[in-house]
């Protein structure tokens, strides 16, 4: 068994967490995030350790091995803060790490959010068993919000523990693990309490920014023309789901009776499957979207679309500013989440009104994880 002494941080934080929020569901909550928490540092093993074993799945070896590689590569070449992070490994024996519950009103499409010690609020609900999620889930429902639970397969702990290679995100293609691995390292660069869009726009352009340069450091174009595949299909779909979106807020701002909005709603989603099954027949990539599109539509589900992408763009053009040096562009960064929420927002903003259309889209991006 692999044991970091930073183990000690849960059992403290379960005892702020106790006293700090009295209330039995609050407690429930984080006893059940705080007891996930603690199995997943339990049972890091050192990548060395399993590599150098013969005794190893060699699948499993050469994987970790890609992920080393990686690892190096976002600290050397990204100086991204990898410190003692992604040299461990666990197999979690499940397909997701975690499941995130989302919500937002019947007929709106501003998520519900809720605040937490240290990160801030946040748009989402996190729990270390699926059963949990879908029960926290059915409780939101009966209140009439509409709920969405999606699987995660890694996160950041933003520096407070080391953080481990999942089995859940090891089996994704190279492109798709490195990308993972330059987005959650980002996170430690940077994040901001109360706002999503920044600090997961700010890792998705790292993320695409890494791969772009691990492509020119490596030579193998295979893997980042793997991601611009991907990236291009998202990018339609992004688009489709996003038009979908825009008529169902138009919806909710009429004076309809809510039966009316009911009906109306349901013929817009129905309408986004069948535009997204007309688009399937001459782009087949789309059918990767089978899984999301089949399941269950609702506000919660579309209004996660966009918290990863909207200022992709913006941090795109300050890095074009800062000549492509890495460390001055971080910084620009760091100057930004300094400034109040708002005044953050609208200078993102404005950098993307002054930019080419051709220069936003190309560094628009989307990530789907269930």
């Amino acid at each position: 068994m692999f044991v970091q002494p930073k183990k000690i941080l849960v059992v403290f934080w379960g005892l702020f967490f106790s006293v700090a929020f009295p209330g039995c569901q609050t407690v429930k909550y984080y006893n059940q995030a705080i007891s996930g928490q603690h199995r997943i540092l339990q049972s890091r093993q050192p990548i060395s350790k399993i590599t150098a074993d013969p005794n190893s799945s060699e699948i499993l070896r050469q994987r970790l091995t890609f992920i080393m590689n990686v690892r190096a590569f976002a600290e050397d070449d990204l100086q991204l803060p990898v410190s003692n992070n992604y040299n461990t490994y666990v197999d979690l024996k499940r397909p997701y790490v975690a499941w995130n519950v989302m919500a937002t009103p019947e007929f709106s499409m501003v998520p519900k959010t809720w605040c937490y010690p240290i990160v801030g609020c946040a748009a989402y609900r996190g729990y270390f068993a699926e059963a949990d999620a879908d029960q926290f889930a059915e409780s939101l429902q009966v209140q009439g919000y509409d709920v969405h639970v999606g699987g995660v397969t890694a996160y950041s702990t933003l520096g407070w523990f080391d953080d481990p290679v999942l089995s859940t995100f090891i089996r994704r293609s190279k492109a798709s693990s490195a990308a993972l691995l330059f987005h959650e390292l980002a996170h430690q660069v940077l994040y901001t309490p109360d706002d999503t869009t920044f600090n997961e726009s700010f890792a998705t352009f790292v993320e695409q920014e890494g791969l772009r340069r691990w492509q020119e450091s490596s030579g193998n174009s295979a893997i980042y023309n793997e991601y611009l595949s991907n990236y291009r299909r998202q990018q339609q779909f992004v688009r489709l789901v996003l038009k979908y979106r825009q008529k169902l807020e138009l919806l909710y701002q009429t004076d309809f009776e809510p039966t009316q909005k009911r009906i109306e709603k349901a013929s817009i989603l129905e309408d986004l499957r069948n535009e997204f099954n007309h688009l399937k027949t001459k782009q087949s990539g789309l059918a990767a979207y089978d899984g999301w599109m089949n399941r269950p539509l609702n506000n919660a589900k579309i209004s996660g679309v966009v918290a990863y992408h909207d200022f992709v763009p913006a941090f795109g053009k300050i890095l074009a500013e800062k000549d492509g040096n890495l460390a001055l562009f971080y910084e620009a960064c760091r100057q930004l989440a300094q400034k109040e929420k708002d005044e953050r927002h609208r200078i993102l903003q404005d950098v993307i009104l002054k930019m080419p259309q051709t220069a936003m889209t190309e560094f628009h991006t989307f990530r789907l994880d269930r």
